[in-house]
């Protein structure tokens, strides 16, 4: 996730030049930070946010909401698409923010992603090649690194990742270098399982 002075940078050159802000929300949109957004967990605030995936728990369903003057600027009709409103991706996604607001998705995204913090930081003592532990909420990367250099160790992370699949635990490289872990896992996902996926997480990394 940007750090705040880089988001507040954006907004102020945006301003300045007379740019639209456009915040991507696909992803990281509907609880998945800890708050329902992730701009929510800054000051400066983007003219237009995309959003999709969570949105409709699957069914597809994406949305572009924004500021009333940008908003409202096409004319009747000319803003359309095939498939817009397709009341069953409607309906699923009623049904999410009911289940986001009567599960409170974002305080258990706050709470998962912390343990899930703990567990990774309790692993760099015995895995020196992961390097840094970043994200909001419950969406965590690991990064790993060389220990003497610096320089990005994608085979380290590939070795985490075969341990844990060994153990039945699915884990997804990503980054430029292919030396970062990203954990995506579902808001909903019984405590019992989380805490055995913990705990493999901590025997890969040794």
């Amino acid at each position: 996730m940007a750090p705040p002075e880089f988001v507040a940078a954006i907004r102020r050159i945006c301003d300045e030049h007379g740019i639209v802000m456009i915040a991507d929300e696909v992803q990281s949109g509907f609880a998945r930070t800890g708050q329902l957004f992730a701009m929510d967990h800054y000051a400066d605030k983007a003219d237009l946010m995309t959003m999709a995936k969570s949105l409709a728990g699957g069914m597809p369903l994406s949305g572009v909401v924004g500021k009333a003057e940008i908003m409202d600027a096409p004319a009747p009709g000319g803003l359309g698409g095939t498939y817009a409103g397709n009341p069953l991706s409607i309906a699923a996604a009623h049904a999410v923010l009911d289940i986001i607001h009567d599960e409170q998705l974002c305080q258990r995204a706050a709470a998962l992603g912390e343990q899930l913090r703990a567990a990774l930081t309790d692993a760099q003592a015995g895995c020196p090649e992961l390097a840094e532990v970043r994200g909001l909420g419950s969406m965590i990367a690991a990064e790993f690194c060389d220990p003497a250099t610096g320089e990005p160790n994608a085979s380290a992370a590939q070795r985490v990742q075969k341990k844990a699949l060994e153990q039945g635990l699915l884990l997804l490289t990503c980054g430029q270098y292919g030396n970062v872990i990203r954990f995506l896992y579902p808001l909903t996902i019984p405590q019992d399982q989380f805490a055995k996926a913990l705990q493999i997480i901590k025997a890969a990394t040794k």
